[in-house]
């Protein structure tokens, strides 16, 4: 397949209100220790990810109608919990996680 076209069927995804895509720098279930050791099957466990904003939605709307801007941009390396509205996606051939901005706990420095 030539470099144009699949330059063409990558899809343009603008989240909604609050709503965040985030590229993770680890698979699910997957951890590493200080050493570099992959240790696998920690799906079931509630601790936080990393991974880096590719999208933002515009921010959700107050009681009053006002736009609450977002507190993340694009780029940003975050610790994140996938949640129960936590949802995985695949967006040009990547896994990715749509969620909402609740849903991120820390943005790195």
């Amino acid at each position: 397949m030539a470099k144009d076209q699949k330059k063409s069927q990558q899809k343009n995804v603008q989240p909604l209100g609050d709503r965040v895509l985030i590229k993770p720098l680890e698979a699910k279930g997957e951890s590493r220790t200080a050493s570099g050791i992959i240790l696998p099957g920690k799906e079931n466990n509630e601790k936080h990810e990393r991974g880096t904003i590719i999208a933002t939605g515009p921010g959700r709307l107050n009681g009053d109608g006002k736009r609450v801007t977002m507190d993340v941009k694009k780029g940003d390396v975050v610790w994140f919990k996938r949640g129960y509205d936590g949802e995985e996606v695949e967006l040009n051939g990547e896994e990715v996680v749509l969620t909402s901005e609740g849903n991120i706990l820390a943005v790195e420095k």
